[in-house]
C-alpha cells in the first residue's frame, strides 16, 4: 500500500480530510506578514511530498527541498512532484549545506522515532537552518480523549493489535502511554515505530525545547479546543542564537 492509499486518499472521509487539514495548520501557523519570505525551505521527511506541492504553490520564487531518507517514499514523492518546477529531491541529509535553509517543515515524523533517532533528527534540522531560522513540527496526540476516539477507531478496524488493545487504549486515555512499543525498519538502517499509540506529545516538547526556542503552539484542525480534544499539536520554533547541545 502507497503512502497516499493510508493518508490522503485514505477511504475513510473524516481520516482523509483530517490529512489535508494538517498540511493547511502547517502552513499557516507558519505564516507571519511581519516576516520575510522564505528563500529556501525543507520539508523534513517528506513522506509522498503533498506538503511540498503547496509549499511549492506558496512559495513560487523559493527553493523548495523535499527531503525523504527511505527510497520507496523518495520514488513516490518524484511521481507526486513531477510537474512541479521547483522542487529539489534529497535522500541524504548531509547533501543540504549547513545554516543554508530559511524554514523547516517536519509533520507526522516524530512521533514515529526512537529516542535516539529523534536527537538526531532534531540535531540535523538545528545544523541546516539558519540562525533565527524556523520549523515546524506536526504530531498526533496520542493521550487523552485523542487517544479514545482514536482507541476506538483503530478497535474497529483491527481489534488486538498493539494500538487497538483495551490496555494500551485505556493507558494512552489516562494520560499514561504504554512504554514497550514495537520497533521496526521502514528501511534498512532505519528504526521505526510504525504504531502511534505510545507516543507522547509532552516528552518532545521537553526535547525540543534543549535545541530549539518555542514560539507557538497549536492544536488543529481546530486550535481553540487544544489538544485535550484535538487530534494533532504543532510547534512552532526558532534556532536559538546559543550553541546546540553537545549531546542530549
Amino acid at each position: 500500500m502507497s503512502y497516499a492509499e493510508y493518508t490522503f486518499n485514505e477511504r475513510n472521509p473524516v481520516k482523509r480530510w483530517l490529512q489535508r487539514q494538517r498540511l493547511v495548520s502547517a502552513i499557516k501557523l507558519s505564516s507571519d506578514p511581519g516576516l520575510p519570505v522564505p528563500e529556501a525551505i525543507c520539508d523534513f521527511g517528506a513522506g509522498n511530498g503533498e506538503l511540498c506541492k503547496i509549499l511549492a504553490e506558496r512559495y513560487r520564487n523559493s527553493k523548495i527541498i523535499c527531503y525523504e531518507p527511505t527510497p520507496e517514499l523518495l520514488t513516490e514523492a518524484k511521481q507526486n512532484l513531477a510537474a512541479v518546477t521547483n522542487i529539489e529531491f534529497c535522500q541524504d541529509i548531509r547533501d543540504i549545506p549547513a545554516g543554508s535553509l530559511d524554514a523547516v517543515f517536519c509533520l507526522e515524523v516524530f512521533e514515529h522515532l526512537p529516542p535516539a533517532e529523534t536527537t538526531d533528527a532534531l540535531r540535523a534540522i538545528y545544523n541546516v537552518l539558519k540562525p533565527a531560522g524556523m520549523v515546524v513540527i506536526g504530531v498526533p496526540v496520542e493521550i487523552g480523549v485523542p487517544a479514545l476516539y482514536k482507541g476506538i477507531f483503530r478497535l474497529s478496524r483491527r481489534f488486538g493489535a498493539y494500538d487497538a488493545n483495551l490496555k494500551n487504549v485505556a493507558r494512552s486515555f489516562l494520560g499514561f502511554p504504554p512504554k514497550d512499543r514495537p520497533v521496526s525498519e521502514i528501511a534498512p538502517g532505519f528504526r521505526f515505530h510504525f504504531e502511534h499509540t505510545g507516543f507522547d506529545y509532552r516528552r518532545l516538547r521537553e526535547t525540543l525545547t534543549g535545541y530549539f526556542r518555542l514560539h507557538k503552539e497549536s492544536a488543529s484542525p481546530f486550535a481553540l479546543f487544544g489538544p485535550w480534544l484535538m487530534p494533532e499539536i504543532y510547534f512552532v520554533a526558532v534556532k536559538a542564537n546559543e550553541a546546540m547541545p553537545a549531546s542530549a
